[in-house]
Parts: structure tokens; C-alpha cells; sequence
């Protein structure tokens, strides 16, 4: 708790307001603004924590909800810590996971760790961000002091968290090292003397350990944020790299361009509201012109080009529209794809689709061509014994999946 008052100018009632605006919950907001007046006083920046452990060496747009608030406070003139959570990647967050989620080798997060920076950057302002590892003081606590966390934290505390319990209560294997994780994300609050922290819904139990933990070792509590969580492109689930339903900040701008695309007309609102810039008047004219009779495809564009810009430029959005029009609209090629020699003909269709990457397994190309999922040279195969003799083939599977296979 913060041991006085302070006075809170109008300047500050509209920072505040700015830094809650599009949040799905702000805890203490009392404590929160009385901090900002403070630091304000004091011409001290918040210090504001963000943690991602590198699952997986793409940052997709789901983080971006996060990152784009992070920025929003960093023009505000606070200081941003983005901390890559190497070592408690090891241990796997379990958070809205129903099994345990399996552990990384340290080679695996080293190289995971190595591109977040850069993505992040696409962002963030390197000049007000603070990128720290939580290895630098989990490597140095050992085990002793390890236990001696642990002991901040109860059972009981832990098993308050909805994911825990469902599990517990279905027989669900809980392993121990998954309580950890919860308490080390705190203590990397204690080791940061982190202001406030922000994180999707999904890590509000997290981030409130953070300031219990933050008590226990004497130091204000951090405030907390939350923003909602971006659903994936299927509508089903979060984006989630382990899903496979997400879009990369670093993914070309065709990709990008299609996957957007692809969601559905629902989704797409969804989407406008948490990743686009537009203002919100902006926004509900587009519902009304979809209201009276608009194609939602053309306001979809419109998002597809706002992202695809944002990572890339506006030349390259603009070129992936007209590279999705010829593709789909159309029934072209793609401008650029990978080209693969696979050696002497003649070779089966199964074979090829298998050793070129298209498809996983020689079921899952018996499967597609039975479901006429795959043509060569634009005809569309129905023969699971077709042999290609030499030459240059166009195969494409599904509606986004091209390769040109040279065959000698």
C-alpha cells in the first residue's frame, strides 16, 4: 500500500483513464493512480513488467493485444520491462492448460528467446524497454532458496486457481513443478520491483501472486492489468502457438494477408476491436454499412491491410491483396512460390506430395486426393496411382498450399 495520498490533477485523471481504456480489469485502481501522481511528483517512470516464456519462437498477434498497450504506456513516458521467461519456461506455464504442458530443453528456449527481441521491437520503443531473462536470479536462488520461496504459498492458494482445480477434481495428473510456476512468475515481480504488471485474463491468478509475493518480501504491491485474450483464427480457442491456430509477426505478408482472411465474418469484429487502431466510431460504421448490406469480405480487407501494414509496409499489403485476388478470385498461382527438385521420374502422386512437405503422411494424401483436395497444373487429381513423368508441375493442395516440383 502506498503510505499517502496524493493529488491527482486533471492530467493525471486522463492518463489514467487513457492506461485503463480497452482493459479487461485494472486492480487497485485507487493504488494505481496515487502511484502515478507519486512518480509523477518524483519525475520517476512506472515500472511496467511484461513476461512471455519463448514456447515457441514466434510473438503472434495474440501477444500483440498486450504489446500495443505496453507501447500506449510507453508514450505515456513509462519504462517497460519485457522479460523473457527462460527459466520458468523450462517448467512450462500451466495456465488454461487441462494435462501438463510439456518441458523445453534449454537449447530449445536459448533459440526460442533469441528472435522475441526483434519481434518485440516491432513494437515497443527500445529506448523506454528493459529486456531482462528471470534466469539471472533463478540461477542464483538455488535450491534452498527455491524451497524457502515455496513456502510463501499455501496449498490451498494454489489450488483456488480454476485450472488446478478442474484437473484435481478429474483425477488429472498435476505434476509438482506446475505449482511452482505460478510463485516463480511472482517472485520475478519481487526481483524487477515491478510497479505493475499487465497479461491476458488467462494470467490474472499469476499476476496477483506477484503481489502477494511482493508483501511477503516487503515491497509495494504491484498494480495489475489485464487485457482480453485474441481468439485464434479456427474461433474456437485463444491463439496459441501450441494450438497452431495463430498469425506471426514475422510471417510474410501473403500469409498474413490470407490467414486474416479466413476468419469469420463474426470473428472479424473481434479482431477489429483488439488489434485495430481505428476508432471506435470508425469501427461501428463499418457494422452499420455490413448492417445494411455492405460485404463483410470488403471490411475484411480493410483489417487485413491495417495489419499487414502495420508489420510490413503498405506496398506490401497492397500487393497481397491483389496476390489473394488472383489466387482466389481468380483460381491463379501465387507470384513466389518454393520451387523443390525431387530427382528422376517417373514418381507417384503419393510420393511427391509426401517427400515435397505438402502433406504429412501418405494417408493424409490418400485422404486429400479422395476429398479432391490436390491438383497438378491447375487438374484436379482423382488417381491415387498417377505417376508424374519428367518435367515442371504446379501441385497444390487445399486452397493455399503450392509448390513447383521439377522432376528430371
Amino acid at each position: 500500500m502506498l503510505n499517502k495520498e496524493y493529488y491527482i490533477s486533471s492530467d493525471i485523471r486522463s492518463e489514467f483513464s487513457i492506461i485503463k481504456k480497452g482493459c479487461n480489469e485494472l486492480l487497485v485502481e485507487e493504488e494505481l493512480i496515487n502511484k502515478i501522481a507519486r512518480n509523477k511528483k518524483n519525475m520517476v517512470p512506472l515500472r511496467i513488467k511484461l513476461g512471455l516464456d519463448p514456447t515457441a519462437p514466434d510473438i503472434h498477434l495474440g501477444h500483440t493485444v498486450v504489446l500495443n498497450k505496453l507501447r500506449q504506456l510507453q508514450d505515456l513516458g513509462h519504462k517497460v520491462i519485457f522479460l523473457i521467461g527462460d527459466f520458468t519456461a523450462t517448467i512450462g506455464d500451466p495456465s488454461g492448460r487441462k494435462a501438463t504442458r510439456p518441458s523445453l530443453d534449454q537449447e530449445q528456449v536459448e533459440y526460442n528467446a533469441a528472435t522475441y527481441c526483434s519481434q518485440a521491437y516491432k513494437i515497443l520503443n527500445p529506448d523506454l524497454t528493459e529486456i531482462r531473462y528471470n534466469s539471472e536470479w533463478f540461477d542464483k536462488l538455488g535450491s534452498r532458496g527455491i524451497v524457502k520461496l515455496s513456502a510463501s504459498c499455501t496449498l490451498a492458494r494454489i489450488l483456488e486457481r480454476d485450472d488446478f482445480t478442474k484437473r484435481f477434481k478429474a483425477r488429472d495428473p498435476i505434476s509438482i513443478h506446475e505449482f511452482l510456476y505460478p510463485i516463480m512468475q511472482g517472485y520475478d515481480s519481487v526481483a524487477l520491483k515491478a510497479d505493475m504488471e499487465i497479461g491476458g485474463t488467462d494470467q490474472k491468478f499469476n499476476l496477483l501472486m506477484g503481489r502477494e509475493i511482493q508483501k511477503e518480501n516487503g515491497q509495494e504491491q504491484q498494480s495489475i492489468l489485464t487485457m482480453p485474450l485474441l481468439i485464434g483464427i479456427d474461433g474456437v480457442e485463444k491463439m496459441s502457438k501450441s494450438k497452431g491456430n495463430y498469425i506471426g509477426v514475422e510471417e510474410s505478408s501473403d500469409s498474413m494477408f490470407g490467414k486474416l482472411m479466413s476468419i469469420s465474418d463474426n470473428l472479424m469484429w473481434h479482431y477489429f476491436d483488439l488489434l485495430s487502431f481505428r476508432s471506435s466510431e470508425n469501427i461501428n460504421i463499418f457494422r452499420k454499412k455490413v448492417n445494411e448490406g455492405m460485404n463483410p469480405r470488403d471490411i475484411k480487407v480493410a483489417l487485413a491491410k491495417e495489419i499487414v501494414t502495420r508489420f510490413h509496409s503498405n506496398k506490401d499489403a497492397d500487393q497481397a491483396l491483389l496476390n489473394f485476388d488472383n489466387l482466389f478470385r481468380n483460381g491463379g498461382v501465387p507470384s513466389e512460390i518454393l520451387e523443390i527438385n525431387l530427382g528422376p521420374a517417373p514418381i507417384n502422386i503419393i510420393r511427391v506430395l509426401r517427400n515435397s512437405g505438402l502433406v504429412a503422411s501418405a494417408s493424409e494424401a490418400q485422404r486429400m486426393i479422395e476429398q479432391k483436395g490436390i491438383k497438378v497444373n491447375g487438374d484436379r487429381i482423382e488417381s491415387k496411382s498417377l505417376q508424374l513423368s519428367a518435367g515442371e508441375y504446379i501441385i497444390q493442395v487445399g486452397k493455399r498450399k503450392f509448390i513447383k516440383v521439377l522432376l528430371t
